[in-house]
């Protein structure tokens, strides 16, 4: 496991150790989590524009003729 030093503004710092208390973690966990959650966005984002690459719109719209035009059940309306 690496070790990374910051530098964070007093007030962050508080609001941080507040927030790890409520969650009943460690700093270091919460931080931890904090930037997993934004690599996994980070990474999400990646990954969906390389797919749309090689995304098609002729083949999407030669699925969608496929659906059946019927209203939806009445469960499903907005």
């Amino acid at each position: 496991m690496s070790t990374l030093s910051i530098r964070l503004p007093d007030s962050l710092h508080r609001y941080l150790k507040e927030l790890a208390e409520q969650e009943g973690i460690s700093m270091n966990q919460f931080i931890a989590l904090a930037v997993a959650e934004k690599v996994s966005a980070l990474k999400t984002v990646d990954y969906l524009e390389e797919r749309s690459r090689r995304g098609s719109r002729e083949k999407f719209e030669r699925v969608l003729a496929k659906v059946r035009d019927v209203d939806p059940e009445e469960y499903d309306r907005l």
